[in-house]
């Protein structure tokens, strides 16, 4: 092969390339404005006083899948709130998150199921439910033990 042939393939395959990249990024959707999601808030029975949040619902896919990706900082009485109609096991991952996040999976009964308290940012590990929930509440890492939050502990939202 001449050193043009190998210049002119080595050009092709950079432009092939290239347009995989392009392609990908065009199909990657475009970041959702948390002002535009539904907003709520939540309340957790606890031992001490009632625990309030004010909290983004993620209602569609779309939402879901972004929730609080690319985030830079969260209040400590903000959060998200992913809602299902149906009890299933639930798995996250931080992929994109750029935060610690505690994330408080609900079962039927509106009980906290379990607590995965301060998620690695970034991590593409799954955090599961270990139990079907119809709800997962994600707030700012540590605010569950700041605030003294427990598996059994009563949450109810409107």
């Amino acid at each position: 092969m001449t050193l043009r042939s190998r210049l002119t393939r080595a050009g092709a395959l950079l432009g092939l390339a290239c347009g995989l990249t392009l392609s990908s990024a065009a199909q990657t959707p475009p970041l959702l404005d948390l002002a535009t999601f539904a907003q709520s808030s939540v309340e957790i029975g606890t031992s001490s006083p009632m625990q309030h949040f004010d909290v983004w619902i993620a209602n569609s896919p779309e939402e879901q899948t972004q929730g609080l990706m690319f985030v830079r900082d969260l209040p400590a009485n903000r959060g998200m709130l992913f809602l299902e109609p149906q009890a299933r096991e639930m798995a996250f991952w931080m992929k994109n998150t750029y935060i610690e996040l505690d994330m408080l999976f609900v079962a039927p009964n509106h009980r906290i199921l379990k607590i995965a308290p301060r998620t690695h940012p970034l991590s593409q590990d799954l955090v599961h439910s270990d139990g079907a929930v119809i709800a997962v509440l994600e707030i700012k890492g540590g605010e569950a033990e700041r605030r003294g939050l427990h598996v059994g502990d009563h949450i109810s939202w409107r």
